[in-house]
């Protein structure tokens, strides 16, 4: 079995900042990508920034230069530092990952069970 936990979620003022970490944990043989996608309410699921396993980094366009994305391979754990947060940020916020279980296995992806995030005054 494979775990993804997020934790780090909770109500922030506009302009405030969180740290959301999502450490993966089971039969992990590789990890490729990791990263983070969050849903609002009546909205569909977007990509938020996704970090490769050599540090290769994605942002979407709505956070560019105000959230940060890092991974520790050696602890399968990935972080979603969020800065100058804005009211449309307020979502539910989903680790992924793509690993594999084994050597021999296709990589699959995981999923967390979602923390929320909340920006509001």
């Amino acid at each position: 079995q494979v775990q993804l936990v997020e934790s780090g979620g909770g109500l922030v003022q506009p302009g405030g900042s969180l740290r959301l970490s999502c450490a993966a944990s089971g039969t992990i043989f590789s990890i490729s990508v990791m990263g983070w996608y969050r849903q609002a309410p009546g909205k569909q699921r977007e990509l938020v920034a996704t970090i490769t396993s050599s540090g290769s980094t994605v942002y979407s366009d709505s956070v560019k230069g105000r959230f940060i994305i890092s991974g520790d391979n050696a602890k399968n754990t990935v972080y979603l530092q969020m800065n100058s947060l804005k009211p449309e940020d307020t979502a539910v916020y989903s680790c992924n990952a793509l690993l594999q279980r084994t050597s021999l296995g296709f990589p699959r992806a995981y999923w967390g069970q979602g923390t929320q995030v909340t920006v509001s005054s």
